[in-house]
């Protein structure tokens, strides 16, 4: 009798229980069922008793009580039918999330051990997860970069795909739970700038002139940062002045001077006033840097040539040149 009135009892408290993972409660208008079974005392009271502090403990319980119970069509086994099922897929849930998080740390922790070949191997699997996942686009985005400076280009094309779109999800007002590594909004958006440019330096050389302005616009490191204007000026180089020298070579090479060749020669030299323009920021924002001194020569060795080509081979005012760059505005594409 002692076990029929506990058994009535746990069944009670367990339906005044409210479970994080419960979603459906089991009709209790069923008359109690009355036992002398110890075993099924016991278990009960001990799914009653783990459900809230330890439920895989419940769960364990219910299962038991199940296995020996499960054919018996009553309150108990409705109610725990009920609640293992929801417990279940509360831990398919808990799990297929866990493993998500896993592979957004794999992909990222790539990156820092410079792994790039599991980085991107596993963008496809992490943004099925979640394809706006601007955290993971950032790092996508700006990893091409990372991985260029160990002369691998493969995955460029499609770091830039990943850099455009978490471009338009962060101009769009999405963010990450944190700009790190980065500073903030602006720092991020100029990073990513500078990689589409930087992906767009070979193939497409004269979209990476606007991209690489669009940089030199936001307020961020990356405006003050050397590369930017090193990398519009060989954008400048390898886009309009080599497309222009090249038709003008074609048009009017070895031929007498006539307006035409003098127009076309003189919108040469407007691209390589802003080469020139570049360059010049390029090495004032090099300064004493010792990390940059030996690019900064190059620079430099180049500037002077596109300089004195534009001064009548004469270099005079280059140096005035340098020293004031910083504060005159930069020349639109």
């Amino acid at each position: 009798m002692k076990n029929r009135a506990l058994l009535a009892l746990l069944f009670g408290f367990a339906l005044a229980l409210t479970a994080s993972t419960l979603r459906a409660q089991p009709r209790t208008g069923t008359p109690v069922q009355e036992t002398d079974d110890e075993y099924k005392v016991t278990t009960y009271r001990k799914f009653v008793d783990n459900r809230e502090p330890y439920p895989a403990v419940a769960y364990q319980a219910a299962k038991d009580y199940m296995a020996k119970y499960g054919k018996e069509d009553d309150q108990y086994t409705r109610y725990l039918r009920t609640w293992i099922s929801a417990y279940e897929e509360d831990e398919r849930t808990r799990r297929l999330a866990a493993e998500k998080a896993d592979r957004e740390q794999q992909l990222l922790g790539s990156f820092t051990t410079k792994d790039f070949a599991k980085a991107y191997g596993l963008a496809r699997q992490v943004l099925a997860d979640d394809p706006d996942n601007v955290k993971v686009l950032i790092a996508l985005g700006y990893g091409g970069v990372f991985a260029s400076e160990t002369r691998n280009e493969t995955f460029n094309e499609a770091a830039a795909g990943y850099a455009q779109k978490a471009i338009r999800l962060i101009e769009s007002g999405k963010s990450p739970d944190t700009w790190a590594p980065f500073k903030n909004r602006e720092d991020v958006l100029a990073s990513l700038y500078y990689a589409s440019g930087f992906y767009s330096l070979k193939p497409k050389p004269e979209s990476a002139i606007e991209i690489f302005y669009k940089v030199a616009t936001i307020e961020s490191d990356r405006k003050k940062s050397a590369s930017t204007y090193f990398y519009l000026a060989a954008a400048y180089q390898n886009g309009p002045y080599k497309r222009l020298s090249e038709d003008y070579s074609k048009r009017f090479g070895n031929q007498p001077e006539s307006p035409e060749s003098k127009a076309a020669l003189e919108n040469i030299n407007k691209v390589l006033d802003k080469v020139i323009d570049a360059y010049a920021r390029a090495v004032a924002l090099a300064g004493n840097d010792p990390q940059q001194q030996a690019v900064k020569n190059q620079w430099l060795s180049r500037l002077t040539d596109f300089y004195k080509f534009r001064h009548e081979n004469s270099d005079a005012g280059l140096n005035e040149l340098i020293a004031g760059i910083l504060a005159k505005p930069l020349p639109q594409p």
